[in-house]
């Protein structure tokens, strides 16, 4: 029975017993790194997770696994507030896969490492760049007590980064700038006008990239929403 005492093996051991190769061969179609999978659903993982309960150096014993769904556990279960930025960056070393980038960034969200933000987005590597603007897209939906300052910030980052043709980089670009635009109406009109001002690049990720935000900013139903 799993419970807050288990340690890392003993939940590694559980995972396996819910191994399923149907599973795997179904996330790989979905473009999730499956070379080291059990098969395991997210939801699933998650009330492994609540079982668990927080557990910050269990998480890194779990993270030097290897194993995509004790990855996840381990970003489940991790503590926010001790959550460092070192712990952090050797973690993002170690991202090959999109659904670990999103878990993660929502974590490190939650752990307040904002200053990573700039540095990951520098970062040439597709999954820590991926990182950045995940992390931008947490900051836009979850904190919705900081200054609409702090989160029109990251809009320079967008528009730098817009023309990165990577398929993870540039839905997560067009992600961010979208997840902006609509966390209210003094965030709408700046990503609205970036994404107009992308819609007319000559570079063809860009102008996806803005065609596909305006399109739904412009929204008539986003705009009833927002006012």
């Amino acid at each position: 029975m799993i419970d807050p005492s288990s340690d890392a093996a003993e939940l590694i051991a559980h995972l396996e017993t819910l191994r399923s190769g149907e599973n795997v061969a179904g996330m790989a179609r979905f473009g999730i790194v499956t070379d080291r999978a059990i098969g395991i659903s997210n939801p699933d993982i998650r009330a492994v997770a609540r079982l668990a309960k927080k557990d910050h150096v269990r998480a890194m014993q779990l993270w030097r696994s290897h194993i995509r769904e004790a990855r996840l556990l381990a970003l489940y279960t991790a503590e926010p507030k001790r959550l460092t930025t070192e712990e952090a960056r050797n973690w993002a070393d170690d991202f090959n896969s999109w659904e670990i980038v999103d878990c993660a960034a929502d974590l490190f969200v939650e752990a307040r490492l904002d200053e990573l933000i700039s540095d990951f987005a520098a970062d040439e590597r597709e999954f820590i760049r991926r990182t950045a603007f995940a992390m931008i897209v947490g900051a836009a939906v979850h904190l919705k007590k900081e200054p609409d300052a702090t989160i029109l910030a990251w809009l320079p980052l967008i528009e730098a980064h817009a023309g990165d043709p990577r398929n993870f980089v540039r839905k997560a670009v067009n992600w961010a700038l979208r997840s902006i635009g609509k966390r209210n109406l003094a965030c709408h009109a700046p990503a609205l006008a970036l994404a107009r001002a992308l819609a007319e690049r000559p570079d063809k990720t860009a102008r996806w990239i803005g065609k596909d935000a305006v399109r739904e900013l412009a929204g008539e139903k986003l705009l009833a929403r927002l006012g």
